[in-house]
Parts: C-alpha cells; sequence; structure tokens
C-alpha cells in the first residue's frame, strides 16, 4: 500500500480539525430598521375658549461680576515693574510686566499696567492698544473695565484727540 493511503484517515482528521479552526467568512452587519415617520396628532376640535394671557418672562439673570485679582507671583512682578517704573527704568518695568503676562495672559490689570509703563515711555498708541485691550477682557468688571477706559483716555488727550479722549472718559464713568 501507498503511504499515502495509510495515512489517509489521519489527513481527514487533520483537515476537519483545521476546518473548525478556520473563523467563519465576515459577514456585514443588517442595515438599521427605517424608522417611521412621525405622524401629526388628530386635530382636536374645542368650543372656543378666553385667550389666555401669555405670563410674563423672568428678566435675564445679570452678568457674573469677577473683578480679576493678580496671582501671588504677578502681584511681585508688578511691585518690582512699579520700582523700576518710579526710577524710570522702563524697560526693565516692561519686561516685569511681560513675564506676568506669561503667567496670567487674560487678566486686564496686567495689560493696564503695561499700558502704563507705554504711557509713561511716551508711546501713546501702544499704550492706548493696551487700554483697549484690557477693556475687551474686563467686560464683566466695571472697575478694571473703567480703569481700562482711563487709560485709553489719557493716551488719546496726550496725543491730541479730545473728542475721542472725552468719549472714552465717559466710558470710564460708565456712560455709554
Amino acid at each position: 500500500m501507498i503511504t499515502w493511503q495509510r495515512n489517509l484517515p489521519t489527513l481527514v482528521a487533520l483537515l476537519a480539525v483545521a476546518a473548525c479552526a478556520v473563523p467563519p467568512p465576515y459577514r456585514a452587519p443588517a442595515p438599521p430598521a427605517p424608522v417611521p415617520a412621525p405622524t401629526e396628532p388628530p386635530v382636536e376640535t374645542r368650543p372656543a375658549q378666553p385667550q389666555e394671557q401669555p405670563t410674563e418672562q423672568p428678566p435675564p439673570p445679570a452678568p457674573v461680576v469677577r473683578e480679576p485679582v493678580l496671582s501671588a507671583a504677578s502681584k511681585a512682578l508688578v511691585s518690582q515693574a512699579q520700582i523700576q517704573l518710579q526710577s524710570k527704568n522702563y524697560p526693565v518695568a516692561a519686561s516685569s510686566i511681560e513675564r506676568a503676562l506669561r503667567i496670567e495672559p487674560a487678566n486686564p490689570l496686567l495689560w493696564i499696567e503695561l499700558g502704563k509703563v507705554r504711557q509713561a515711555e511716551g508711546n501713546y498708541v501702544q499704550a492706548e492698544n493696551m487700554g483697549r485691550k484690557a477693556a475687551a477682557l474686563s467686560v464683566n468688571a466695571p472697575k478694571a473695565n473703567s480703569a481700562a477706559w482711563s487709560l485709553i483716555a489719557e493716551s488719546l488727550r496726550a496725543r491730541g484727540k479730545n473728542q475721542e479722549a472725552q468719549e472714552a472718559t465717559m466710558k470710564a464713568q460708565g456712560v455709554r
């Protein structure tokens, strides 16, 4: 007898076991069942009734007033900058405030301080820009917003733009 014929029962058994080990072919999942379209409820006819008066809506909540505060690190840098500003060391004072701005870039108080340094340098355009940045960041903080508009007004006045300075002063005072 030939060798492979003698091993035929073993070969068939191995093929049967191997067939069981092969995973079944992939079958895509069935598509989801269609969602029925909503139907309108039947219209009920009722006898005419007097119209109800609409109830008054409560007024919208007042915006949250959050005056900004400086972190301890920023406070130390601002104090350092104010000393440098008094000694007319403007570049170093600006550098100190800029370091604080890297810590708290969204704090309008720091932008106001940097604007004061730019104003002391005589750079009124930059001072106005710092004030406008602070005003944009302090929409819900009346004190900081007022200080920002005061800085803007002073910068405009120093450049001879008195009409615009007057408008900025009115915004600083809360008169829109």
